[in-house]
């Protein structure tokens, strides 16, 4: 099992570049940024937890600044989105932006992406919510051709473009892994199709981890694919050695602790407890 950590890094919390220190020099495997560019003020979409928005939300930084800020100061440490907007960003930008960032920290690059929650955030990007998922698909497609073909091109439904060059290519070949985020069978299925994990969130919408572990086996059997291929990474993971045991078990290979947003003196504490529980000392 490997054990990571995941932060809303804003202007008001440790700065990235610290915090990754921290959580290198206490020996987590990965460290997750995720992603909002903004948060409507009509606050017309629910959090999905029913909860009110915490105000980390619209004072997030960029998910990729944090990756190379924190790249820069360790060595081991891998980095993540978490997850990644993707249909929310054009998809040539972004396929540069991995890249680069794989690049710059040699290879360390994990590439969390989803849907997202929020409607009246993607309608500001001109995202219809209700084809979201398809232009997802096409967009990680696309970006998949132009990290892996010298003269890269694409032709869906929603994204288009001729040949281009665009280099350097990732480090990691064929290119970093891509996990996706979201629940139920119809996520499932879009993680066999075009994704090389799988990203719960235990309890939301339901969602009960072994058994969504059980089906995606199915469904990767059923496409051809080794269901070992693909790597189930849980968000928000309980400090509950029984619990984590039980998904390591069903086939979970990475949990991920939520980090408080607090500046340094309130953080390490918890870094400590947690790091604590990861090597079984608590």
């Amino acid at each position: 099992m490997q054990y990571a950590l995941m932060s809303f890094q804003t202007d008001f919390t440790m700065r990235p570049d610290d915090l990754a220190r921290e959580v290198e020099a206490r020996g987590f495997e990965s460290l997750w940024f995720p992603d909002h560019s903004h948060i409507p003020a009509s606050r017309r979409t629910p959090h999905p937890q029913g909860i009110e928005l915490p105000k980390d939300y619209w004072h997030i930084l960029d998910p990729f600044a944090c990756i190379s800020a924190a790249a820069a100061v360790t060595q081991r440490l891998k980095l993540g989105t978490g997850v990644l907007l993707v249909c929310e960003r054009d998809p040539i930008t972004t396929a540069k932006q991995v890249a680069t960032a794989d690049f710059l920290s040699n290879g360390r690059v994990l590439f969390g992406v989803g849907g997202g929650w929020n409607l009246e955030e993607m309608e500001n990007h001109g995202t219809d919510p209700k084809t979201r998922w398809r232009l997802v698909r096409e967009r990680v497609q696309a970006m998949k051709e132009i990290w892996t073909k010298p003269a890269a091109e694409y032709h869906g439904e929603m994204v288009r473009f001729d040949p281009i060059w665009m280099e350097p290519k990732p480090t990691q070949k064929p290119h970093p892994p891509i996990f996706l985020g979201g629940h139920g069978p119809k996520a499932r299925q879009r993680v066999v199709d075009y994704c090389d994990g799988w990203i719960p969130i235990p309890g939301i919408k339901g969602e009960d981890v072994a058994s969504g572990a059980a089906d995606l086996r199915e469904r990767a059997r059923a496409a051809g694919r080794d269901p070992a291929s693909i790597a189930i990474t849980v968000f928000w993971a309980p400090e509950d050695r029984a619990t984590i045991d039980g998904w390591e078990r069903s086939g979970v290979s990475r949990v991920i602790f939520g980090l408080p947003g607090a500046e340094r003196d309130a953080m390490l504490p918890t870094l400590d407890r947690l790091a604590s529980f990861a090597s079984g000392k608590a």
